[in-house]
């Protein structure tokens, strides 16, 4: 059996995570009657689920645009350019300034 990659074993338990503190504050809040937690520990846990899968959507792209540029390459096509190889310079600007 194939090893997950870590970013996949930490969103898995992101979002179990989330998961788990949401039913728990359902609960809770049919038990006590409050609904305080709707307005603090829902979102907070939101925001780190959010965190986390941003995060891994951009490690998602990097690694993808990796294996285009080795495709391209493969086929003799140019490959990516990112920021990092593109002119800075713009050609509205006064150079002056």
């Amino acid at each position: 059996m194939k090893k997950r990659e870590f970013s996949k074993r930490i969103l898995t338990m992101v979002a179990k995570a989330t998961a788990a503190i949401v039913v728990a504050a359902f609960v809770l809040m049919w038990r006590t009657g409050d609904t305080s937690a709707l307005a603090y520990i829902v979102p907070g846990i939101f925001a780190e689920l959010s965190a986390a899968t941003g995060f891994y959507f951009w490690k998602a792209k990097a690694e993808n645009m990796i294996k285009l540029d080795i495709e391209r390459k493969k086929l003799g096509l140019e490959t990516h350019n990112g920021p990092e190889d593109q002119d800075q310079t713009y050609p509205d600007a006064d150079p002056e300034e």
